[in-house]
């Protein structure tokens, strides 16, 4: 049930299940779980940074906690994302299990594993609950939440990342796993619906880049291209080695992809946004991109969402589907949708098409950069 300020409230649970978990930890594990309090100045520089990659997120991992921490590390967590988003997230962390398998329990990335569901990462931004803005992250491979709190409410829940690998994973009797099956299908099914003239102006190539475009930059802006794999991570390793291996491992993805500059320039972000709008599309495609939509946004808990607004048509037809890649299943894909305060990103092209990656972010308003300024300017000009 939505209630009158559902900002509020989740703001409030988070407040008490980050405190509760800052609590149960000690003073070296507390260093680690705690950020700066967010604000305009360099100190809160490391709140923008983040990754998907099984790079260091930054903070406490769950390997370095106790199940009763880990449990209210959880709570936190689940408080700022819909059930059915924790759902997923909890399914995609369990699949480093599976991905281990298929590349031979291997250590890599200069761990003891390199695939690992206990490399995910939860810290604390600010003193929860307290009258200065605060907010918490918690990421790891394929998984980034990022949310700040400010004058007591929820403001920000971008970038929100999520990704499955293996995409479709054989389950016994014939069934499959497929945590974002359906934010994949939708895409797909909408643009082979369009009639020949919107299909040639809603696929931009017909090859894939070979990720998300915006990647993980903390502002996306017009000019924007593919960050090759290798730049996606905090940093360089300190073994020459490994760093090698993931260069060669980028090089090899990207030579895949087999775009050269003109295709780069094609797929590049641009504020005027490219495909096709939704106000060319028949009621039943309009629906398809209502659900599609829903399936990003609808990653937080229901109030927080601002999935209403496109039941408004005007706000709908601002939408622009733009794809990338073949449109037949199993092969690599990207796809996009952009409009005023909104871009969701979507690609499928590595292992084989069978790694998918999805994010949320608001280009205005990710980390709550824009209330962070209105509110130093109210409270501190």
């Amino acid at each position: 049930m939505v209630t009158a300020d559902p900002a509020r409230d989740v703001a409030e649970r988070s407040a008490t299940a980050a405190a509760a978990w800052l609590d149960s930890l000690d003073p070296a594990q507390r260093a680690v779980a705690t950020g700066a309090v967010p604000g305009p100045g360099p100190e809160d520089a490391e709140r923008l940074r983040w990754f998907y990659t099984p790079t260091d997120h930054g903070g406490l991992t769950v390997h370095d906690q106790r199940p009763a921490q880990q449990r209210r590390a959880m709570t936190l967590l689940a408080s700022g994302l819909s059930e059915a988003a924790y759902t997923t997230l909890a399914v995609v962390m369990g699949l480093e299990n599976v991905l281990d398998r298929t590349e031979g329990f291997a250590a890599t990335f200069s761990r003891e594993r390199g695939r690992d569901p206990g490399m995910y990462y939860l810290r604390v931004f600010g003193e929860p609950g307290g009258a200065a803005p605060w907010g918490w992250r918690f990421g790891g491979h394929h998984v980034s939440v990022n949310v700040l709190v400010v004058d007591g409410r929820v403001v920000a829940t971008t970038p929100l990342f999520l990704d499955a690998d293996p995409a479709t994973s054989p389950l016994l009797g014939g069934a499959s796993l497929r945590p974002l099956g359906a934010v994949e299908d939708l895409a797909r099914d909408l643009v082979r619906s369009l009639p020949a003239d919107l299909a040639a102006r809603a696929v931009l190539l017909p090859r894939a880049p070979s990720d998300i475009v915006g990647a993980n930059r903390t502002r996306v802006a017009p000019g924007d291209r593919v960050v090759p794999l290798a730049g996606v991570w905090r940093g360089p390793f300190p073994d020459p080695a490994e760093q090698a291996r993931l260069q060669a491992m980028s090089d090899g993805i990207d030579d895949a992809a087999g775009l050269d500059d003109t295709d780069h320039a094609a797929v590049a972000l641009t504020d005027e946004p490219k495909g096709v709008p939704a106000s060319a599309f028949d009621a039943g495609q309009r629906e398809v991109l209502r659900t599609l939509v829903a399936s990003y946004l609808d990653r937080v808990p229901e109030g927080l969402s601002p999935l209403p607004r496109y039941a408004d048509d005007a706000a709908l037809d601002a939408v622009h589907l733009a794809w990338a890649g073949s449109t037949a299943p199993g092969e690599p894909h990207y796809y996009r949708l952009q409009g005023p305060r909104l871009l969701l990103e979507w690609d499928n092209t590595q292992r084989g098409a069978n790694h998918a990656h999805s994010v949320w972010r608001d280009p205005e308003a990710d980390f709550g950069l824009d209330v962070l300024a209105g509110h130093r300017a109210a409270h501190h000009g």
